[in-house]
Protein backbone atom coordinates (compact mmCIF):
# COMPACT_ATOMS: atom_id res chain seq x y z
CA UNK A 1 0.00 0.00 0.00
CA UNK A 2 0.94 3.66 -0.87
CA UNK A 3 2.58 5.83 2.37
CA UNK A 4 -0.05 8.38 2.46
CA UNK A 5 1.76 11.95 3.63
CA UNK A 6 -1.23 14.16 3.45
CA UNK A 7 -2.52 15.52 7.13
CA UNK A 8 -4.06 13.14 9.25
CA UNK A 9 -6.52 16.21 10.69
CA UNK A 10 -6.32 19.32 8.76
CA UNK A 11 -4.79 22.05 11.22
CA UNK A 12 -7.68 24.54 11.93
CA UNK A 13 -7.13 27.36 10.25
CA UNK A 14 -7.13 25.78 6.85
CA UNK A 15 -10.36 24.69 7.69
CA UNK A 16 -11.47 28.51 9.05
CA UNK A 17 -9.82 29.36 5.34
CA UNK A 18 -11.51 27.47 3.67
CA UNK A 19 -14.80 28.19 5.27
CA UNK A 20 -14.64 31.94 5.52
CA UNK A 21 -13.77 31.91 1.42
CA UNK A 22 -17.43 29.74 1.87
CA UNK A 23 -19.64 32.33 3.50
CA UNK A 24 -18.26 35.19 1.52
CA UNK A 25 -19.35 33.12 -1.32
CA UNK A 26 -22.76 32.48 -0.19
CA UNK A 27 -23.12 36.15 1.69
CA UNK A 28 -21.87 37.72 -1.59
CA UNK A 29 -24.19 35.52 -3.77
CA UNK A 30 -27.33 36.40 -1.27
CA UNK A 31 -26.53 39.83 -1.64
CA UNK A 32 -26.64 39.98 -5.27
CA UNK A 33 -29.46 38.05 -5.82
CA UNK A 34 -31.25 39.91 -2.63
CA UNK A 35 -31.16 42.98 -5.20
CA UNK A 36 -33.81 41.03 -7.98
CA UNK A 37 -35.44 39.90 -4.71
CA UNK A 38 -34.89 39.14 -1.17
CA UNK A 39 -37.05 35.80 -1.39
CA UNK A 40 -34.56 34.78 -4.51
CA UNK A 41 -31.45 35.68 -1.76
CA UNK A 42 -33.27 33.36 0.57
CA UNK A 43 -34.45 30.79 -2.17
CA UNK A 44 -30.29 30.97 -3.24
CA UNK A 45 -29.22 30.32 0.48
CA UNK A 46 -31.66 27.33 0.66
CA UNK A 47 -29.86 26.00 -2.47
CA UNK A 48 -26.69 25.88 -1.07
CA UNK A 49 -27.45 24.61 1.95
CA UNK A 50 -28.75 21.76 -0.44
CA UNK A 51 -25.75 21.26 -2.14
CA UNK A 52 -23.57 21.44 1.09
CA UNK A 53 -26.33 18.74 2.22
CA UNK A 54 -25.78 16.34 -0.75
CA UNK A 55 -21.73 16.47 -0.86
CA UNK A 56 -21.93 15.42 2.78
CA UNK A 57 -24.63 12.61 1.92
CA UNK A 58 -22.81 11.70 -1.65
CA UNK A 59 -19.17 12.04 -0.86
CA UNK A 60 -17.72 12.70 2.61
CA UNK A 61 -19.37 9.42 4.29
CA UNK A 62 -17.19 7.73 2.00
CA UNK A 63 -14.27 9.45 2.37
CA UNK A 64 -10.78 8.93 4.30
CA UNK A 65 -12.11 11.92 6.72
CA UNK A 66 -15.40 11.04 7.53
CA UNK A 67 -15.05 11.82 11.32
CA UNK A 68 -11.99 13.75 10.85
CA UNK A 69 -10.78 17.38 10.53
CA UNK A 70 -10.38 17.07 6.64
CA UNK A 71 -9.30 20.36 4.87
CA UNK A 72 -12.76 21.95 4.46
CA UNK A 73 -14.30 20.84 7.78
CA UNK A 74 -16.69 18.53 6.46
CA UNK A 75 -15.39 14.95 7.09
CA UNK A 76 -17.05 16.48 10.62
CA UNK A 77 -20.23 17.83 10.25
CA UNK A 78 -20.58 14.63 8.18
CA UNK A 79 -20.60 12.65 11.23
CA UNK A 80 -23.42 14.37 12.48
CA UNK A 81 -25.92 13.61 10.04
CA UNK A 82 -24.75 10.40 8.11
CA UNK A 83 -23.02 6.79 9.38
CA UNK A 84 -20.15 6.07 7.37
CA UNK A 85 -19.85 4.59 4.07
CA UNK A 86 -17.16 2.55 2.64
CA UNK A 87 -14.15 4.46 1.75
CA UNK A 88 -13.23 2.18 -1.32
CA UNK A 89 -16.37 3.61 -2.69
CA UNK A 90 -14.77 7.31 -2.85
CA UNK A 91 -11.83 6.06 -5.08
CA UNK A 92 -14.37 4.45 -7.53
CA UNK A 93 -16.83 7.01 -7.97
CA UNK A 94 -16.75 8.15 -11.70
CA UNK A 95 -16.78 12.30 -11.99
CA UNK A 96 -18.15 13.49 -14.95
CA UNK A 97 -18.64 16.94 -15.39
CA UNK A 98 -22.34 17.01 -15.71
CA UNK A 99 -22.38 15.50 -11.71
CA UNK A 100 -20.65 18.96 -10.80
CA UNK A 101 -23.55 21.04 -12.12
CA UNK A 102 -24.80 21.80 -9.05
CA UNK A 103 -21.73 22.96 -7.56
CA UNK A 104 -21.18 25.55 -10.15
CA UNK A 105 -24.56 26.85 -10.13
CA UNK A 106 -23.82 28.34 -6.52
CA UNK A 107 -21.87 30.52 -8.35
CA UNK A 108 -23.47 30.83 -11.96
CA UNK A 109 -27.01 32.03 -10.32
CA UNK A 110 -25.13 34.97 -8.55
CA UNK A 111 -23.27 36.07 -11.38
CA UNK A 112 -26.53 35.87 -13.78
CA UNK A 113 -28.46 37.86 -11.03
CA UNK A 114 -25.49 40.39 -11.17
CA UNK A 115 -25.44 40.94 -14.65
CA UNK A 116 -29.21 41.02 -15.15
CA UNK A 117 -29.04 43.91 -12.37
CA UNK A 118 -26.53 45.55 -13.97
CA UNK A 119 -27.66 45.87 -17.47
CA UNK A 120 -31.12 46.81 -15.79
CA UNK A 121 -29.43 49.42 -13.51
CA UNK A 122 -26.00 49.58 -14.10
CA UNK A 123 -23.57 50.71 -10.36
CA UNK A 124 -19.78 50.79 -10.58
CA UNK A 125 -20.32 49.32 -6.38
CA UNK A 126 -22.72 46.17 -8.02
CA UNK A 127 -19.56 45.81 -10.97
CA UNK A 128 -16.97 45.81 -8.09
CA UNK A 129 -19.24 43.24 -6.32
CA UNK A 130 -19.82 41.29 -8.66
CA UNK A 131 -15.94 41.32 -9.78
CA UNK A 132 -14.89 40.72 -6.87
CA UNK A 133 -17.81 37.38 -6.56
CA UNK A 134 -16.44 35.82 -9.60
CA UNK A 135 -12.72 36.36 -8.44
CA UNK A 136 -13.45 34.20 -5.16
CA UNK A 137 -15.49 32.49 -6.53
CA UNK A 138 -13.26 30.50 -9.02
CA UNK A 139 -9.64 32.08 -7.72
CA UNK A 140 -10.16 31.74 -4.22
CA UNK A 141 -11.21 28.36 -4.39
CA UNK A 142 -8.66 26.80 -6.54
CA UNK A 143 -6.11 28.62 -4.36
CA UNK A 144 -7.51 26.93 -1.33
CA UNK A 145 -8.18 23.76 -2.91
CA UNK A 146 -4.85 23.62 -4.62
CA UNK A 147 -2.68 24.94 -2.35
CA UNK A 148 -4.31 24.21 1.37
CA UNK A 149 -6.56 21.47 0.80
CA UNK A 150 -6.33 18.77 -1.59
CA UNK A 151 -2.26 18.89 -1.66
CA UNK A 152 -2.13 17.81 1.65
CA UNK A 153 -4.93 15.63 1.44
CA UNK A 154 -4.39 11.53 1.88
CA UNK A 155 -8.00 10.86 0.40
CA UNK A 156 -6.26 11.91 -2.85
CA UNK A 157 -3.40 9.34 -2.67
CA UNK A 158 -5.69 6.68 -2.13
CA UNK A 159 -7.87 8.13 -4.57
CA UNK A 160 -10.02 10.81 -5.80
CA UNK A 161 -12.06 11.14 -8.78
CA UNK A 162 -11.55 14.97 -8.27
CA UNK A 163 -7.93 15.17 -8.29
CA UNK A 164 -8.36 12.70 -11.19
CA UNK A 165 -10.62 15.54 -12.98
CA UNK A 166 -8.60 18.59 -12.02
CA UNK A 167 -4.99 18.04 -11.41
CA UNK A 168 -2.43 18.52 -14.01
CA UNK A 169 -1.45 15.01 -14.88
CA UNK A 170 2.87 15.35 -14.21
Amino acid sequence: MKKLDGYESFPVWIVLLANSLMILIYGLGFYLLSKISIWIGILYLLYCLWVEFMILKRSCIDCYYYDKLCGLGKGKVALLFFKKGDPKKFAEKELVWYTLIPDFMVNIFPIAGGIIILVKDFSWPLLAILAIFIIISFGGTAVIRGQFACKYCKQKEVGCPAAEMFEKKE
